[in-house]
C-alpha cells in the first residue's frame, strides 16, 4: 500500500485500489447534484479558465474539459496520479493548495470537492480562491459532513460503525483535519467576501435502504466505494491513534458485516455551496 510523500497532509493512500474508489465517489457526487458537473450560473462560452482542486484521479477535470471546450481546465494534488490520456484542454500539475500560488492570472471558475480531512487551514484556502478569482467569477465547494445519522434511529452508538466512524473522525478532528467542513463551508465562503452565496444539502444514503429509486442507487454507489475503501480508510488512522494491527483487522471485519447485512438506515451529507466574487472589486496580488 503506496502512502502519498506529504503524509502529515493526507493521511489515506494513492495505490490503484484507492483510485478506483475515488472514481466511484465521483460518479456518487454528481449523481447526488442531478448527473451534473458543478451547480453554479456558469456562461460556458465566457469561462475561460478552471481550476480543478485536488483534483485526484482528475475524472471531473477530464469530464469538464469535454463540457466547456473553449475553457483551459488545471487539475492539481498532491500526487501526479492522473492519466495521460485526457483531453487537450485539460493538464494536470502536482502541487499542495495550501502552499503559495504562482498563477499569473485570474481564474472564471474555481472548483473544490472531497478536500475533507486534507485541509489544515480552511478559511485561509477559502481566502486564497477567492483571490485568484476574476471579477464576477464563481467558485464552488462540495464538501462533506461525514458524521452518519439516522432518520429513524436505527443507528446507535452500539453499533461497531459507530465506533469506527466516531474513532477516525475524533483522531483527524484532533489533529487538525476537519471531517465534517460541509458544515461551515458556507460560513467560511460569506466571511472571504463571496456574494449571493448559495447551499444545498444532499444526503447520502449508506447502502441501498431507501425506498426512493434514485436515493436507492446512490446508497449503492455509496457502499460500493466504502466497502471497496474500508482498509484504506481505517489503517493508517486508527494506527496513528493507538490501535493495533489486530484491533483493526477485527474492527473494521466487524464494521464489513455490519454493512453487508443491511444493519441500520444510515446516511452522511454532501454540502454545495457556491459563492461568486463581486464584480469591480478592487484587485489583489493573488497569494
Amino acid at each position: 500500500m503506496v502512502l502519498t510523500i506529504l503524509a502529515e497532509a493526507y493521511v489515506l493512500p494513492n495505490d490503484e485500489r484507492e483510485l478506483n474508489r475515488l472514481d466511484m465517489t465521483h460518479v456518487l457526487f454528481t449523481r447526488a447534484i442531478g448527473d451534473k458537473l458543478y451547480t453554479a450560473p456558469l456562461d460556458k462560452e465566457k469561462v475561460q479558465k478552471i481550476l480543478d482542486i485536488g483534483t485526484g484521479t482528475g475524472a471531473w477535470a477530464m469530464e469538464m474539459g469535454d463540457f466547456i471546450t473553449n475553457a483551459e481546465i488545471i487539475g492539481n494534488d498532491l500526487s501526479p496520479v492522473q492519466t495521460n490520456w485526457v483531453p487537450p484542454n485539460v493538464k494536470f500539475e502536482v502541487d499542495d493548495v495550501e502552499s503559495e500560488w504562482a498563477y499569473d492570472f485570474k481564474f472564471d471558475f474555481i472548483f473544490c470537492r472531497y478536500m475533507a480531512a486534507s485541509i489544515a487551514d480552511w478559511p485561509k484556502l477559502v481566502g486564497r480562491i477567492y483571490q485568484n478569482l476574476a471579477p464576477g467569477a464563481w467558485a464552488e465547494f462540495h464538501e462533506l459532513d461525514f458524521v452518519y445519522r439516522s432518520d429513524d434511529g436505527s443507528f446507535t452508538k452500539d453499533h461497531h460503525t459507530y465506533k469506527w466512524v466516531n474513532t477516525i473522525m475524533d483522531f483527524l478532528n484532533g489533529i487538525g483535519r476537519d471531517c465534517s467542513p460541509g458544515l461551515q463551508i458556507r460560513k467560511w465562503v460569506e466571511e472571504a467576501g463571496f456574494v449571493n452565496v448559495h447551499e444545498q444539502k444532499f444526503k447520502l444514503p449508506i447502502g441501498p435502504w431507501a425506498k426512493d429509486p434514485q436515493m436507492k442507487e446512490l446508497g449503492m454507489i455509496n457502499i460500493a466505494q466504502l466497502l471497496d475503501g474500508l482498509e484504506a480508510l481505517s489503517l493508517r488512522p486508527l494506527s496513528m491513534a493507538g490501535y493495533s494491527e489486530a484491533e483493526i483487522t477485527i474492527l473494521v471485519a466487524q464494521v464489513r458485516k455490519e454493512l453487508k447485512s443491511k444493519a441500520f438506515h444510515a446516511y452522511f451529507t454532501m454540502h454545495v455551496v457556491t459563492g461568486q466574487k463581486l464584480a469591480g472589486v478592487k484587485e489583489s496580488s493573488a497569494a
